[in-house]
């Protein structure tokens, strides 16, 4: 529909105005519901069979591992071969996973074995794991640079919004049975999978300046530890996440706010609803002009939100903190993908995006850990109010040692070292 506007007039649907992105948008949406889908049954499942909340703790252990130990070589994977191929290939066993076990509830309907259970996901993780850095890193390919805050920006809006139809949709259907949960999710990803053949094929990059000839597995590691941008914007949200897990208490929080199970889970809905708000407004915005201060002011309310969330007694000024933190989230969220994907060159985004799964998969799982060991020790609030107070010493600290995130200016500045393919919009 024409050339990007011209100046300073911001298209706030500039993204979309790329059909490959368009597509990918709606491979991406069913993706992270089929997920979400497969997530939630496999949690009931497993809690329905044992009545034992450290069975379902292992569903995250085996979730988590495969980041830990395989995302490097992930990230390597989607530099060294066809980002699109490589999506295919993962998508292959990301459809089979929840569609053998549909067909095993149908053949043993009394339940199935939690080893086969584990094994399923096993293979489901690793599988993921390869998939995240491929699709991050295509994403630069499919708009122009200009384009990249508007693209995450609504890239995050569908995420927020997929994950909240996802534990919807297997809710009701887990009425009818688990068997039609995991249909459900294998038809999802089946989807995805159908959508991004048609995504365009990019060739691989070949790595220019001072990344030429460098394919090793550990450059994604060498280019964020001398880039401080881009190691400022993760190490703030490794960490603030790390301290500031004030999700993984809700249950403890909502018998002290004295909410029953549908309080709990508007509780648990409002930070995906802050994030999901939050990423609209983004969307319709001209791109930020003080990107730097503005992410040490949204970590800040990060913090800020988790100590007054800790400290209310009050179930509604709870739930507007907690809005509060999935939007700040989001800012920071946005900021760092646009960031990464801009000051990174095309041949490696892959193992750069590996490197960010590493850290993200880190400070979340890692945060969870934190949380219920501090709440065990010293109580929820203390936890809580400590890990607000622990992320405004982190702002603090990121913005003395890294001053060149202070000074971060427009997105739109930002230059990779390598222009990524773009196509025309229609």
């Amino acid at each position: 529909m024409g050339d990007t506007p011209p100046g300073n007039v911001h298209d706030p649907y500039l993204a979309f105005r790329y059909p490959a992105f368009r597509r990918f948008s709606i491979s991406y949406v069913l993706a992270v519901i089929g997920s979400q889908v497969l997530a939630t049954t496999v949690q009931w499942d497993v809690y329905q069979q044992t009545k034992d909340p450290f069975a379902i703790g292992l569903v995250g252990l085996i979730g988590a591992l495969p980041v830990i130990l395989l995302a490097l070589p992930a990230g390597h994977v989607a530099d060294r071969f066809r980002r699109k191929r490589v999506l295919l290939v993962t998508q292959i066993p990301l459809t089979v996973a929840p569609a053998i076990l549909a067909v095993l509830h149908v053949w043993y309907p009394q339940g199935i074995s939690l080893l086969i259970t584990y094994t399923v996901l096993g293979a489901n993780a690793i599988a993921l794991t390869f998939a995240r850095p491929a699709r991050s890193s295509m994403i630069a390919n499919l708009v122009p640079r200009l384009a990249y805050p508007n693209a995450f920006a609504w890239l995050s809006s569908l995420f927020e919004t997929a994950a909240w139809v996802g534990p919807a949709v297997s809710g009701g259907l887990i009425v009818l049975g688990n068997t039609w949960a995991y249909f459900a999710a294998a038809l999802c990803l089946a989807g995805c999978f159908a959508i991004t053949c048609i995504l365009p094929d990019q060739p691989i990059s070949e790595p220019t300046g001072p990344a030429a000839g460098d394919r090793s597995l550990s450059a994604g590691l060498r280019f964020v530890f001398n880039n401080p941008v881009i190691l400022a914007c993760m190490t703030l949200d490794l960490l603030a996440v790390l301290l500031g897990g004030a999700t993984y208490l809700l249950p403890v929080f909502a018998e002290r706010l004295g909410a029953g199970s549908v309080g709990y889970g508007w509780l648990r809905a409002a930070p995906a609803a802050g994030a999901c708000a939050m990423a609209i407004v983004q969307a319709h915005r001209a791109p930020m002009t003080q990107a730097g201060r503005t992410l040490l002011l949204a970590v800040t309310s990060f913090g800020l939100a988790t100590i007054v969330f800790g400290w209310s007694q009050n179930y509604w000024l709870s739930l507007v903190m907690l809005v509060i933190i999935g939007a700040s989230d989001n800012i920071s969220v946005i900021i760092r993908q646009t960031v990464i994907q801009s000051l990174t060159p095309d041949a490696m985004r892959g193992r750069v995006s590996a490197v960010n799964q590493v850290f993200i998969g880190a400070s979340n799982e890692l945060g969870g850990l934190e949380s219920g060991v501090t709440a065990k020790l010293f109580g929820p609030v203390a936890s809580v109010v400590g890990g607000g107070l622990g992320t405004l010493l982190v702002v603090l600290s990121v913005a003395c040692r890294w001053p060149q995130l202070r000074h971060l200016g427009s997105l739109r500045d930002l230059h990779p070292e390598t222009t990524a393919a773009t196509e025309t919009p229609a």
